[in-house]
């Protein structure tokens, strides 16, 4: 099933504005000063975050219940980085960390599943071109 989103900016870089919204629930503003700034509002950037993490989380999910665990949680935060190399905006670095309510398995196995979790989801498989994609995995 494809998934839409769709985005409008109206205006010049500095002083526009824009608007996008992703399925039938989600939908935000974002400007200038809240991408490339400190300002108030959404940006690309936290999009990507939101689904890189929402992805990560049903694959290791997923993983984790094939292995004969699953879990009873697992959350993730990713931090995107957005910065500028050789003059032009670029996403450098995706840092996801997540942790794991898993019932009757070990450190050493949950995170070697979030590692394959990583590799295999298709958020992931998307951001390959981003030259650095770290994980910190534990349990609770």
């Amino acid at each position: 099933m494809p998934a839409k989103g769709t985005a409008e900016w109206k205006g010049d870089l500095p002083s526009g504005a824009g608007t996008f919204t992703a399925g039938d629930t989600i939908s935000g503003g974002y400007t200038f000063k809240s991408r490339f700034e400190d300002g108030p509002g959404s940006n690309p950037e936290q999009l990507i975050a939101a689904a890189h993490a929402a992805c990560f989380s049903m694959a290791l999910s997923s993983a984790l219940s094939k292995a004969g665990n699953p879990p009873d949680s697992v959350h993730t935060d990713a931090t995107v980085t957005l910065r500028p190399v050789d003059g032009t905006p670029t996403i450098t670095k995706i840092e996801l960390v997540t942790v794991g309510k898993v019932p009757g398995i070990d450190e050493a196995t949950f995170v070697e599943l979030a590692n394959g979790a990583k590799a295999g989801c298709p958020v992931s498989r998307a951001l390959a071109g981003v030259p650095e994609i770290t994980l910190e995995a534990s349990l609770a």
